[in-house]
């Protein structure tokens, strides 16, 4: 599918952006568009991969007309940029809506100026009955793609969205590795929280079925293990701990849910079984099954200690 096209990634500098393009180059694209506004992440990568494929733009897709020099002749447009820090967001919201509404909107204006086959935007569980800024501004996002979808004749849209992902950068397994090597203690906000986990190769092959997928104007949901914070901390004590490693809970944040939903209840009327692995959210039944529940929430299915330490050992945090 990839095979001599050009493909632009926002956001290609951060751990997301890095796997994608791992998964893209085997597959011999005419070009892929690095389009960032960190200069340092982007010589860095640069000097990493020592590709020709890869051409890197500074840019900040808050700014339309650059972005719209950059997305000329491209194919594809996987849009990965965003203010994603929930506390950051919430402090800064003034900046988080300027990139995560502003900016989708103008990777939508620029898409369809330039006749791009085709944009799959990169969502998060936290849009889904959203509580905090950053699960609003997505979620505004979902909702600009959708209707994009709908306006465009020639450029299609989808959304994929997922929980969190093991070693993407923010993740919480990277803090609580050093606490335990640097203060032998882990702090959780709150013992009885949950949260979905997956691999950095599983969250990139839901956007690789997004763009494959024929149908578009929908969302991709990823069926995730989910776990509770609790046994996830317990986990790494026992692996980088001792028996002397303290787990201090410190309070949930402003906003901050118990457990995190993919479906909402008012999303599973229109929820089908795509396949084994993932979820399809459409307004239009495609002839799929509906999914058997009213909320795909992260505490309905948990891991327990041995697969957590199986995801751990995949995702390369145990070895």
């Amino acid at each position: 599918m990839y095979n001599n096209t050009r493909i632009l990634i926002s956001g290609g500098t951060g751990s997301w952006g890095k796997e994608l393009v791992n998964q893209l180059l085997p597959q011999k694209p005419k070009e892929i568009v690095i389009y960032s506004r960190n200069e340092f992440l982007q010589v860095s990568m640069e000097r990493q991969y020592k590709n020709p494929i890869l051409k890197f733009v500074i840019g900040d897709i808050r700014d339309y007309d650059p972005l719209l020099s950059a997305c000329k002749g491209i194919d594809y447009i996987f849009h990965l940029a965003a203010a994603k820090h929930v506390p950051v967001c919430e402090i800064y919201p003034n900046e988080a809506i300027k990139t995560n509404i502003t900016g989708t909107q103008n990777i939508i204006k620029a898409a369809i100026a330039n006749k791009v086959l085709k944009v799959i935007d990169c969502s998060t569980d936290k849009a889904c009955a959203a509580s905090t800024l950053y699960g609003l501004t997505k979620a505004v996002g979902e909702k600009l793609i959708l209707n994009a979808d709908k306006l465009s004749s020639h450029t299609r849209f989808s959304i994929t969205r997922a929980g969190n992902v093991l070693g993407s950068n923010g993740s919480v397994l990277g803090t609580w590795i050093n606490q335990i090597k640097e203060q032998n203690k882990v702090t959780v906000t709150s013992k009885e929280m949950t949260r979905y986990f997956i691999t950095l190769k599983e969250a990139i092959s839901l956007l690789f079925l997004a763009s494959e997928f024929k149908q578009s104007g929908g969302i991709f949901v990823l069926k995730m293990p989910a776990c509770r914070i609790l046994d996830l901390a317990e986990v790494l004590i026992s692996h980088y701990g001792n028996a002397t490693t303290k787990i201090e809970e410190i309070g949930i944040r402003q906003c901050e849910k118990i457990h995190e939903v993919l479906i909402s209840q008012d999303e599973s009327p229109n929820a089908y079984c795509y396949t084994d692995k993932f979820y399809f959210i459409h307004n239009e039944n495609l002839g799929f099954p509906r999914v058997p529940f009213k909320e795909y929430a992260s505490n309905t299915k948990l891991m327990n200690n041995a697969e957590i330490k199986t995801l751990l050992i995949n995702g390369g945090f145990i070895i």
